[in-house]
């Protein structure tokens, strides 16, 4: 229960919803950081779209850390690899933009990346789902996802959600 409560509250602290104007969040500011507010998220896509070099399908920004959890801004260009992680899910909400995204099946081409995590050059198999502004989308641990499409640009909060350890 104590676990559902720290995502329900991650999930609205990093959405723009919040009225309250402070400086943008630096990588090194993220640490410690309980909240970020509709102009830091605004802040962090303009620094996105200016930062993203050309051909670089993914630039992602941390935006709370707080130990075990981190909530990135992934602003997306293009499509990149799909993903496994082990021991952990990620709850992703649309902020702005659209896509499809496949959850499922199996990775193309798989390699491990580290000890918990595996990437690949797509999916086979899955579920298709179109995605779009204001969507939330729960992928378990150890899931294969993947953004198979990108209309334009998607801008992603991405929530890693640890495994509790096992006793």
């Amino acid at each position: 229960m104590r676990a559902a409560m720290a995502v329900v509250t991650l999930c609205f602290l990093s959405v723009p919803a919040f009225a309250q104007q402070t400086a943008p969040a630096a990588p090194s500011q993220a640490a410690g950081r309980t909240m970020v507010s509709a102009a830091d998220v605004t802040a962090l896509i303009a620094k996105a779209k200016v930062d993203r070099k050309e051909g670089q399908a993914l630039l992602a920004q941390s935006m709370i850390q707080l130990a075990p959890y981190n909530v990135s801004l992934e602003y997306r260009a293009a499509v990149a690899n799909a993903a496994v992680h082990d021991k952990e899910a990620e709850l992703f909400y649309v902020v702005d933009g659209s896509g499809t995204l496949i959850t499922g099946g199996k990775l193309k081409e798989e390699k491990r990346t580290n000890a918990d995590n595996s990437s690949g050059t797509g999916i086979d198999g899955g579920v298709t789902r179109r995605v779009a502004k204001g969507d939330f989308i729960m992928v378990p641990e150890g899931t294969p996802h993947w953004f198979s499409a990108i209309d334009g640009t998607i801008v992603l909060m991405s929530l890693h959600l640890p495994r509790k350890a096992d006793k």
